[in-house]
């Protein structure tokens, strides 16, 4: 996971919307990238699993950004499931990351 922070925080960099769930306090929790349509990345903190904060962050960015795609890699079936029970689906895979890394990509939308 370690070597996958600078791609991140690149990523951070990049992203054309980035939206911070925080609690009262302003403490953030969690947050999500959105680049045309299509999120890029979605974190939760651990602690916060379960809570419901996922599903808050896809569903605001449905609604108000219309996004409609993402990619999930194919090893990760949490994620899969997760986004399969918000209604996306799989329409297409591929056998590589976007940096050629050998990590099948599962390309769902709603």
């Amino acid at each position: 996971m370690e070597d996958l922070r600078p791609l991140v925080q690149q990523g951070i960099a990049e992203i054309q919307h980035l939206l911070v769930y925080t609690d009262p306090e302003g403490q953030p929790f969690g947050f999500i990238g959105i680049q045309d349509q299509k999120i890029e990345m979605l974190f939760v903190d651990p602690a916060a699993r379960g809570q419901g904060i996922g599903k808050s962050l896809v569903n605001y960015v449905i609604h108000a950004l219309n996004v409609h795609a993402v990619d999930v890699n194919e090893d990760n079936p949490q994620a899969t499931g997760f986004y399969e029970h918000l209604g996306f689906r799989v329409y297409a895979r591929s056998k590589q990351d976007e940096q050629g890394k050998p990590w099948p990509i599962l390309h769902m939308r709603l």
